[in-house]
């Protein structure tokens, strides 16, 4: 694989839209960052998908199409498909990631059998026991983002498994997020640290016990207002619960828009308000919009993959290209292996016999 262009499987049969949104979104790319140094490898119905190229010469210059035959529905279940998957698009665009052919693979598709099917084919990382759904969320004043994991794909979360998720998430905190010494914390049900289950409660035991070897500021546990609140910038929790703060963040955002719109539309003084504060509307929208954050990655894997929402249209998944090239760039990886062996030791102690 060329170090000089990035290549990227694209899946494009998955998710509701399909090929329009995924074509309309590399071509959204293309155009907005210029062509040259990313090409990409298109897996699906060939004939389908040479009928749409011809609507994006842009597209279609730096293109290679992946005839795949099948495709895995939205109401596939993992336990069905993973026997059958092989001529699927979206296990044909995992397999090139294996390969080496693609450096990373992005799909809108089935959450539960992408996640299945790429750890499967690419393994996790040494030292990693499951990988996480992460992304940023908005958080704060400006500009500012957390980083929240898991988003969904653990829904049962042991001690062992939400200590590698902080050493997931405080590595791309610093590389992604350009956060030194990211401030890391445990989402509960409070601060205090005699609130929530025994497995949250023996991991900040163990967590606090070794604060000063820890390459992150651990903060105890953290509340969900402290999300939005810019308090925190990396926040460990289970899939579930991750999962749930995500709707929750992504249907605030379209609370708050569509407020904002009815509420300007009731009055002409309203209407001429609105006329001179564009440019912080602007910044509004950008902040909240799920489509700035559409792309995440199951982070903890050997290669890269990459996950759309199901509802992606064009600019969601142009994001979430360039989201997958600035990953792939990094030395993510390698530096996560690095610091899980480094935090081997504060690891060992969670299973650790205690006194009695």
């Amino acid at each position: 694989m060329s170090e000089e262009k990035k290549i990227i499987a694209i899946d494009a049969m998955g998710g509701d839209k399909g090929p329009n949104a995924v074509l309309g979104g590399m071509n959204q790319y293309l155009y907005q960052n210029g062509e040259g140094h990313v090409s990409f490898r298109l897996f699906g119905d060939e004939k389908k998908l040479r009928k749409l190229l011809a609507k994006y010469p842009r597209v279609s210059r730096n293109v290679e199409v992946v005839h795949a035959p099948n495709v895995i529905k939205g109401t596939d279940k993992v336990m069905d498909v993973l026997r059958h998957a092989q001529d699927t698009s979206m296990y044909m665009a995992i397999k090139d990631v294996r390969e080496g052919k693609s450096a990373a693979i992005i799909s809108a598709g089935n959450t539960g059998i992408l996640m299945s099917l790429s750890k499967l084919a690419l393994k996790t990382i040494d030292g990693i026991s499951r990988p996480a759904i992460t992304t940023m969320l908005p958080s704060g004043a400006g500009d500012s983002r957390v980083v929240v994991l898991d988003l969904g794909a653990n829904v049962h979360c042991d001690e062992t498994i939400l200590f590698d998720f902080a050493v997931l998430g405080s590595v791309y905190a610093e590389v992604v997020g350009k956060m030194p010494r990211p401030k890391l914390g445990i989402l509960n049900i409070g601060s205090e640290e005699t609130k929530g289950n025994d497995v949250l409660i023996h991991l900040n035991k163990v967590l606090t016990a070794n604060k000063d070897k820890l390459p992150y500021e651990y903060l105890g546990f953290v509340e969900a207002s402290d999300i939005s609140a810019g308090r925190v910038q990396v926040v460990v929790t289970d899939g579930f619960t991750g999962n749930i703060v995500l709707k929750t963040v992504e249907g605030t955002a379209k609370l708050i828009k569509r407020v904002v719109v009815e509420n300007f539309k009731k009055s002409i003084l309203a209407m001429i308000g609105a006329f001179f504060l564009v440019h912080v509307f602007k910044r509004l929208k950008h902040k909240i919009d799920p489509r700035s954050y559409a792309g995440a990655t199951f982070l903890g894997l050997r290669g890269f993959a990459f996950k759309t929402h199901g509802n992606s249209d064009a600019l969601a998944f142009a994001n979430s290209i360039k989201y997958a090239v600035d990953l792939t760039t990094a030395n993510l990886n390698g530096l996560i292996a690095e610091r899980a062996r480094a935090l081997a030791d504060v690891r060992s102690q969670i299973n650790a016999p205690t006194a009695e």
